[in-house]
């Protein structure tokens, strides 16, 4: 359990601002809908991972890119609020903030266009201007969805000095079409490579068929280089796989509202608890509680769960 010293977690991953309208029903093409509600809110890997992290009691930094825009400051605020420090959170004057345009009806479902951004821009410089922070960190949580470059300057700075890397290895967003097996190999040099099971089949080449297809597809990345895999399958718990053989973690049975925060939630959990114990499983165990929790609650930052939270639901299914 995640105790003692104050762990410390650099996060590498991109930035949104989720604009949610809510209205009566999705329009059609060509269709206008008025919408009753309009709310902002920061959000996205980078968001997401680094408040877990620090709700679960890590001093944070996100290294990432907003705009020269209104968007990227009210981001950085809100960032601030939640406890992560946004020194290393870049302004591409030139460009947008990223931004997610949610469309919600009165029957819950909903439709979303996303764009980028700034956070194409985040190149390998940026990373080297943290390198002082990185060095001092316990933990690096990279996420895959920024441009390839800067991915892998922060996996080696991470590495060269000593520090975990763990990874999420989503598409880079310089790279449309992403073919199976070819991602860098310094993304195999990482500690941890977290994906859920339809990312890790596409990374190897496998199907999606179920449990031993995730014990497959975790042997390939540690036959890669990789020390552990975990492999998400939702309702089936996590595979986590290592050199001396694979698990499964069963998953926390909740009553689930909106799965949206359940991944960020997830592998935060697992980077605040891997930064102070190298028990992997244990880190695994701990998020899948961070990722339950985060399905009982609507949204995605305003549903991340704090160590307590994550601590009582560990606690009452030891009890029961």
């Amino acid at each position: 359990m995640i105790s003692g010293r104050k762990p410390g977690v650099i996060v590498i991953g991109p930035v949104f601002v989720d604009m949610a309208i809510r209205c009566s029903h999705i329009p059609l093409p060509g269709q206008n809908v008025k919408g009753n509600t309009l709310s902002y809110i920061a959000t996205g890997p980078g968001p997401n991972l680094a408040v877990e992290a620090a709700l679960c009691g890590c001093d944070v930094y996100l290294i990432s890119k907003i705009g020269g825009d209104p968007f990227g400051q009210m981001a950085k605020e809100s960032l601030a609020e939640n406890k992560v420090n946004v020194e290393y959170v870049h302004k591409a004057e030139a460009k947008n903030t990223g931004v997610v345009v949610t469309l919600v009806s009165s029957a819950g479902e909903n439709a979303c266009c996303y764009y980028t951004g700034a956070n194409v821009a985040l190149v390998p410089r940026d990373i080297e201007a943290a390198e002082n922070i990185i060095s001092e960190t316990d933990v690096c949580l990279i996420h895959g969805g920024l441009p390839q470059d800067a991915i892998v300057a922060a996996i080696r700075c991470a590495k060269v000095h000593g520090k975990k890397v763990l990874l999420n290895p989503e598409k880079p967003l310089d790279q449309k079409v992403q073919e199976s097996g070819e991602l860098p190999t310094e993304y195999f040099l990482a500690d941890i490579i977290i994906s859920n099971l339809g990312e890790a089949a596409d990374i190897t080449d496998h199907s999606t068929s179920g449990v031993r297809t995730a014990k497959l597809i975790g042997s390939d990345m540690v036959a890669r280089g990789v020390k552990y895999a975990v492999i998400t399958m939702g309702k089936r718990g996590s595979m986590v796989v290592g050199r001396e053989g694979a698990d499964q973690i069963p998953a926390f049975e909740v009553e689930s509202v909106d799965i949206t925060g359940r991944g960020d939630a997830f592998t935060g959990a697992l980077a605040a608890y891997y930064a102070v114990e190298d028990d992997v499983r244990g880190a695994v165990k701990f998020a899948s509680a961070a990722g339950a929790l985060a399905c009982t609650k609507y949204g995605s930052i305003e549903a991340m769960p704090t160590k307590a939270d994550i601590i009582q639901l560990l606690q009452k299914e030891d009890i029961e």
